[in-house]
Formats: structure tokens, sequence, C-alpha cells
């Protein structure tokens, strides 16, 4: 594979990010990659390289560079209270508004590639990326064509008006949402309000419970849990081989 690094202009400025190639060097479906609260880092960049090895361009994009941040330490974030207040500061400071705008110009700079294959586009998230891919499907929904969540919090949270749940007759995404047991963010009241959404709308969905905590897919969490990072995988090969072809 290969992983370049790009830069991409958004209204609010110029977006990092990495562009992650199959090695076919034929043009390929697309996935864009929503880090989880800790940002874009090496992980999600050797997670870039592994979707790339399963056939898709895939976008890793520095979802906070409007606000330049030192990389935290995934391992002591939650447990050190001075940086599990900078990191709630930089989630607070990315609306759903941001995210959305920002997918706009990730879905005009893939489209511009020669590595991309036109075509709808795939998207995935861990955490607080889970919601902005489930978000952003709602958005763009004639450019979105799959998307995925994983251990994604706050995605059908009652009372929200930018819960993703709420833009469900909007989706035209084939949709796949794995949570984690006992996870607070994405209780069980929650999951059966996102399925009835889904249902309710005629959207083509999967909604799983992990037997694995929150954080489990991505290997720099404390949290991570081999084996069901490898579901994660499967489970995506799967939803984009279907959705996307490869």
């Amino acid at each position: 594979m290969t992983a370049l690094d790009v830069t991409i202009p958004t209204a609010d400025g110029t977006c990092a990010a990495t562009l992650h190639l199959p090695d076919s060097g034929t043009p390929a479906p697309a996935v864009i990659i929503y880090p989880d609260a800790g940002g874009a880092r090496p992980t999600f960049r050797a997670m870039g390289d592994r979707m790339a090895s399963l056939g898709y361009v895939a976008l890793v994009p520095d979802v906070y560079y409007r606000t330049p941040f030192e990389p935290f330490d995934m391992a002591t974030v939650f447990s050190d209270d001075g940086e599990r207040r900078r990191l709630f500061g930089l989630i607070k400071g990315l609306t759903s508004e941001m995210s959305v705008a920002d997918a706009g110009a990730f879905l005009d700079f893939l489209a511009g590639r020669p590595e991309v294959r036109p075509g709808g586009v795939g998207t995935t998230g861990y955490c607080m990326g889970g919601r902005i891919s489930l978000t952003v499907a709602g958005h763009h929904p004639d450019r979105i064509a799959a998307a995925a969540s994983f251990h994604g919090g706050n995605i059908a949270a009652d009372g929200d008006p930018n819960s993703p749940h709420l833009l469900a007759d909007r989706v035209k995404a084939t949709v796949y949402v794995a949570g984690a047991e006992s996870d607070a963010s994405f209780p069980e009241e929650q999951r059966d309000r996102l399925e009835a959404a889904y249902t309710g709308a005629g959207v083509t969905h999967t909604i799983e419970t992990y037997p694995a905590l929150h954080g489990y897919a991505v290997p720099d969490n404390p949290t991570y849990d081999e084996s069901a990072a490898e579901r994660h995988w499967s489970a995506m090969q799967q939803l984009y081989g279907s959705a996307l072809g490869g």
C-alpha cells in the first residue's frame, strides 16, 4: 500500500489528511475513516493501510484541524484530569455542522482523485467518529452508499436535535452499527431507538453488540479487543463489498 500526506481545502481552512491507496493500481471505491476522540494519529494511519489492503482508497482526516493540538496518550487520557479536560474541549469544539461541511469537502476531494472510482463512498467511524459517520450519511445521502459505526456514542440520544437517528428518513446508505457491552454512551434504549428509526425509514441496516468494551476496535485504546477488532474488519469487508463493490 501507499500512504500519501494530503491537504484538503475547506470552508474554514485546510485539513491535513492521509490518503491510503491499494496496490492494484486501478481506480477503487473510497472510504472515509473518522477517528475516535483522540483524533488522527499513527494507529489510524495503520488502519487506513489495512483498509487499503482490502481494496479501498482510504481517507483519514484530521477532524481537529481548526485547533492544532498535541497528541494524546490514549492509555492515560481519561485518567488524567488535565488531559481529559483538554480532550473534551476539542470534542465540544467540533460541531455537527462543521463535520457535515467538512464531509462535503472530503467527498469533492475524493471525486477529483484519479485513484478513486466514481460512485458511492463509504464512511466508518469510532466512538465520536461513529456519530460523525452516521451524521454524514444523513446529510450527504446521494454520495454515501455505506456507513458504519463502531462503539459510536450518543448516536440515538433522546432530546438531542443533532442525533443521527433523526436523519434516518434521509439515509440512502446501507448502515452497519456495532456497539459495545456496558457502554453508557450507547445503552439499550438508544439501540432500540436507532433500530426503530432505521426500520421505520426503510434503511437497510444491521445493529449488533460485540462482547467487548467501548474502544474495542482501535489498537492504541486500553480496551482494544483483538477478537472484536477482527470481527469489525470482517463486517466492513462485507458491508463495503456489497454496497461499494471492490
